[in-house]
């Protein structure tokens, strides 16, 4: 199943979320450049999740929304030039969402669906199911411009700067299927699940004006053995991004670029680290969000600059990610 064809699953639920809010739907803008955009790998382990690939977008503090994800990699089983490569397509299709709870804290929760195949030597063979959900929660600290008067007016609303900082701690909740028979892949990533409970840890600096915004994220994956004494590596991630705001007087376009890395350690099984299973990333990214009333539309495209993945034998190619959100 190619990319274009996988587009009919992000269409139908994209529809459902149109009849369902259309009649809520006003003129109302759902843009405020304070918040961040996060895109990171997703190898080793988050693949199951999809988490480090981020838990916001660039105009909304808080939504609902579904998102599709498209990763592509090749495995090499061997160390000749002439080895035979496994080709891979991780499909994954996401609910996820952003909950306010007061001014300056919210969640981030989202649930995957994964649809994984690959092929090796003409035999193709895909696995599927429910993924690993997760949900952090986040203190969000915003700067405000000091008072230049003597006299204060408590009456007066305080002016932002424009800048901000977020901290994140959350879990990623074993809910999808670990299977031990696939730890023996080139690509240990080859999973629906860890089927182990991990623990996250972020911190975002965002700066956002009616022109232009800039996003940066450094997110450490403490990863837990799961019951097969198996234990993927823990992740260092870290992302920044530029984008420029152009409005219109019903539409407003936000085109970014930007650039991330994963840092991965050693996977652990029965207490030994094992060899050549740890590695980076570097990725380039593309895109652009939509705004239209109270609808988001983003997609990005990702290419490695940069990479060193199990020994040399794992090639991150091309990543594609879009989803329609609905701001609450």
């Amino acid at each position: 199943m190619n990319i274009f064809q996988n587009f009919k699953y992000i269409l139908f639920i994209s529809f459902m979320i149109f009849k369902i809010n259309i009649s809520n739907a006003n003129n109302t803008n759902p843009c405020n450049h304070d918040t961040y955009f996060k895109v990171l790998c997703d190898l080793c382990g988050c693949t199951t999740s999809s988490s480090s690939f981020g838990y916001g977008t660039l105009s909304n503090s808080n939504f609902i929304g579904v998102r599709y994800i498209y990763q592509n990699f090749e495995s090499k089983n061997g160390i000749f030039q002439n080895s035979p490569i496994s080709k891979e397509q991780f499909n994954t299709y996401q609910l996820w969402a952003q909950i306010p709870i007061n001014k300056s804290f919210y969640l981030s929760a989202n649930l995957p669906y994964q649809q994984l195949s690959r092929n090796f030597n003409s035999v193709k063979e895909s696995i599927n199911g429910i993924g690993d959900a997760s949900i952090i929660g986040w203190y969000k600290h915003v700067f405000y411009k000091k008072e230049t008067n003597q006299a204060i007016d408590y009456n007066a609303q305080k002016q932002a700067t424009g800048h901000s900082i977020q901290i994140g701690l959350g879990a990623k909740l074993p809910t999808g299927k670990f299977e031990q028979r696939l730890t023996d892949n080139i690509n240990p990533g080859f999973q629906v699940g860890t089927g182990s409970l991990d623990g996250v840890f972020s911190i975002g600096y965002n700066y956002g004006s009616n022109k232009i915004g800039v996003n940066t994220l450094l997110s450490y994956y403490i990863k837990g053995e799961n019951k097969n004494d198996y234990q993927f590596g823990n992740q260092l991630s870290y992302s920044a991004n530029l984008y420029t705001v152009f409005k219109t007087s019903k539409i407003n376009f936000m085109p970014f670029l930007g650039f991330s890395g994963d840092h991965f350690e050693n996977i652990i099984q029965y207490n030994e680290a094992i060899t050549n299973t740890n590695g980076y990333v570097i990725n380039s990214s593309l895109g652009t969000e939509i705004a239209f009333k109270k609808y988001i539309l983003g997609t990005n495209f990702s290419l490695p600059l940069s990479q060193e993945l199990f020994g040399g034998n794992v090639t991150s190619k091309h990543r594609f990610t879009l989803y329609l959100n609905y701001a609450l």
